[in-house]
């Protein structure tokens, strides 16, 4: 029986989502398929040696302990361990810069610039969102206006424009495979989520931004916005340790779920 080592803070505190239950959930069937280890990130460089995959899941934001991370990073490459998420790809896994390379390369994503110099590139907005690049969970995230934005220091940060849309949108894949989505009806209450069920065409947008990610292995979170017009825009592409929110789901899907998961590790 392979051993899990299984990266999670029961104590990481989210608004309007329960990180700790969803984790045990999750090793409450593996435990059926496997020996599960419990760790927490800052502990993981200690132990990479205890298991035969370590993953990486409900651990919060990396900003809150960036060095373990990169010494993770650093001894998983080293020593050509077995990662889910595996750390091979270009999306939330190395910040928010991908966003200004799928700007450029005219991908439907919310335009993204990191210079104010750069700022006709959004086109005429009042306000404008301005982020972390290694932000996550609206963290050190804020509201600028059109008359403000030139005194942001920008170090380290992206700006977008302050878009009007009428919900928010969540799919999630597993490797390559689609697997269910989410949304929230309310755009202000955007962790009030109920299931969804997408068109072809939207399930054929989200997937171009995990081929063009390439994800060797792992869960996917491609969230995006709806606009006025129905059309869809990438907010961003969470390869890391996405929520699932799978609390969510019927227990058909939430059974699928972790059946189709359990079929992965096996493999691995």
């Amino acid at each position: 029986m392979k051993t899990i080592l299984y990266l999670t803070d029961f104590y990481y505190k989210a608004k309007g989502r329960a990180y700790y239950k969803e984790d045990l959930y999750i090793t409450s069937k593996l435990k059926n398929y496997f020996n599960i280890l419990i760790g927490h990130p800052h502990q993981v460089n200690s132990y990479l040696e205890c298991s035969d995959i370590i993953i990486f899941r409900n651990t919060g934001s990396v900003i809150e302990y960036e060095s373990c991370f990169k010494e993770f990073v650093h001894n998983v490459k080293k020593r050509n361990l077995l990662t889910f998420n595996s750390l091979d790809r270009k999306g939330d896994q190395r910040g928010k810069d991908y966003l200004l390379q799928l700007t450029k390369n005219k991908f439907p994503v919310i335009p993204t610039v990191e210079n104010l110099n750069e700022l006709d590139r959004l086109g005429t907005s009042e306000n404008y969102m301005v982020k972390l690049k290694n932000g996550a969970d609206s963290k050190g995230q804020e509201k600028v206006s059109y008359k403000d934005i030139h005194s942001v220091e920008l170090d380290g940060k992206i700006i977008q424009p302050f878009i009007d849309f009428k919900y928010e949108v969540s799919f999630f894949y597993l490797n390559d495979r689609f697997q269910y989505a989410l949304y929230a009806p309310e755009k202000n209450k955007r962790w009030e989520l109920i299931e969804y069920t997408p068109s072809a065409v939207e399930i054929e947008f989200a997937d171009q931004f995990v081929k063009w990610n390439s994800l060797k292995r792992g869960i996917t979170r491609v969230n995006a916005c709806c606009l006025l017009d129905d059309s869809l825009l990438l907010v961003e592409l969470e390869d890391l340790n996405p929520y699932l929110s799978l609390e969510i789901l019927s227990k058909t899907k939430q059974d699928r779920f972790i059946k189709n998961w359990i079929e992965i590790l096996y493999t691995m």
